[in-house]
C-alpha cells in the first residue's frame, strides 16, 4: 500500500472511532459538534427532507437526538425511530416528550429491524454512515416497506459559499471524509435490489444537498 493509501486508512479508522464516541458516550455533545462543523447549517440540512415526507406513518433510521422525530410529530405524522445508540434514544425520547408528543423509539439495528413486513410507506435516513448502503440494510428496508413504498436518504452536504470561513469548513469536511470527492454509486445497491431510484438535488443558500429517493416495486 502506498503512503496515500495508508493515510486514508488511518484517517478512516480515526474518524470511525470518533463518530462512534460522538454517537454513544459523547452523545450529549452531538448537536454542538454538528452545529460547529457545519457553521450552524446542520438543522437546515436535516430539515430539507421534511417536504418529501407525506405518509402519516414514517420510520426513521438512525433517529439520533430526535430533531426529525419531533418535527414530523408536530406535523401530525406518526414517526417511529430506530437507533443503535441507547444514549441517542434517551435524548430523542426526552426531546419528544418535552413537547408533549408520544415517543416511539426502538433501540436496534437497520440490518435486523424489529418490524413486520409491509409496515411503512416511507423510510427515512439523514446523514447515515455507510451501513445504509449495505445489502443487509437495503433488504430490510425493502421488507418493511409496503409495495410502492419509498426510502429517502440524505447522504451528504457540500458547502458551496465562497467566503473564507465557509471554504475552511468545506475543506474540513473533505479532510475528515464527511463528503466524497466524487458522487459514489449511491443508487446501485437499491437498483440491484429491485428499487426504482433517483437523486434529487437540493440547493440551499450556502450549501448543496443530494436526496436519494428509492421506490419499491408495486
Amino acid at each position: 500500500m502506498d503512503l496515500a493509501g495508508i493515510i486514508i486508512r488511518i484517517r478512516t479508522t480515526f474518524m470511525r472511532g470518533f463518530f462512534h464516541l460522538l454517537y454513544h458516550q459523547l452523545a450529549w455533545s452531538y448537536d454542538r459538534v454538528a452545529s460547529l462543523v457545519s457553521l450552524g447549517m446542520w438543522q437546515d440540512w436535516i430539515s430539507a427532507v421534511l417536504p418529501y415526507i407525506q405518509d402519516p406513518v414514517v420510520l426513521e433510521l438512525g433517529s439520533g437526538p430526535g430533531h426529525i422525530q419531533l418535527a414530523l410529530k408536530q406535523k401530525g405524522i406518526r414517526a417511529v425511530g430506530l437507533d443503535a445508540s441507547s444514549q441517542m434514544a434517551r435524548m430523542a425520547a426526552s426531546r419528544v416528550r418535552k413537547s408533549n408528543q408520544v415517543s416511539e423509539l426502538v433501540i436496534g439495528y437497520a440490518q435486523l429491524m424489529p418490524f413486520a413486513k409491509d409496515t411503512f410507506k416511507q423510510v427515512l435516513a439523514t446523514f447515515p454512515s455507510d451501513y445504509i448502503f449495505k445489502s443487509a440494510t437495503v433488504q430490510e428496508i425493502q421488507r418493511v416497506l409496503i409495495p410502492s413504498g419509498e426510502c429517502l436518504i440524505l447522504p451528504a452536504a457540500w458547502i458551496t459559499a465562497s467566503s473564507l470561513k465557509f471554504r475552511w469548513a468545506a475543506r474540513l469536511f473533505e479532510i475528515t471524509g464527511q463528503v466524497p470527492d466524487h458522487q459514489p454509486d449511491w443508487l446501485g445497491p437499491f437498483v440491484q435490489a429491485g428499487f426504482t431510484a433517483e437523486t434529487i438535488p437540493i440547493e440551499l443558500p450556502s450549501s448543496r444537498l443530494i436526496l436519494i429517493r428509492a421506490r419499491k416495486a408495486a
